[in-house]
């Protein structure tokens, strides 16, 4: 029994501990913060939501639900082959990829959501105004950018757009 608990155990401890080195450990969204989190991102159908650090899928599958186009990228292959297995349903509007956000190239999204830790949150601003090609919003659940004012703060989860995002 030990023998396999051995290797199952240090494969966890791996996957979960080398994601440490990038970013926050995996936290589950609250559902009640997802809600509000899509709420404020104001998603319609065949828009695109990206979700840097997609954990369980929760959100994927939530913004699946509403037709949205989603795409993850995470960095533990654990929660990446438990992320594909949850979005299975939503195969056709939802993408996870196994891969680091700062260097993978971001596809075209409406919105980005995020749950990530104060110490990347100026980085990630930076890195989305290079990156908008066209207008658009962040929703970051706990933490604020630093450097930019939110257009809307509600229940811990803060919006940002960048570029003009009309308001339908």
């Amino acid at each position: 029994m030990l023998s396999v608990v051995g290797p199952i155990l240090l494969l966890f401890i791996a996957c979960f501990g080398f994601v440490l080195a990038f970013g926050p450990p995996y936290l589950p969204t609250l559902t009640k913060q997802m809600k509000i989190a899509l709420e404020l991102a104001d998603l319609h159908p065949g828009q695109t939501l990206l979700e840097l650090g997609c954990g369980d899928g929760k959100v994927l599958v939530a913004a699946a639900q509403r037709g949205v186009y989603a795409v993850g990228f995470e960095l533990n292959p654990l929660l990446v082959m438990f992320c594909k297995i949850r979005c299975w349903r939503y195969r056709t509007l939802v993408s996870v990829h196994l891969a680091n956000f700062w260097t993978r190239p971001w596809p075209t999204a409406d919105v980005i959501f995020i749950f990530g830790l104060p110490r990347i949150m100026n980085r990630l601003d930076t890195k989305i105004v290079q990156y908008a090609r066209k207008p658009v919003k962040l929703v970051s659940f706990a933490f604020a950018v630093p450097s930019k004012k939110p257009v809307c703060t509600k229940g811990g989860v803060f919006m940002y757009e960048y570029g003009r995002v009309n308001k339908t």
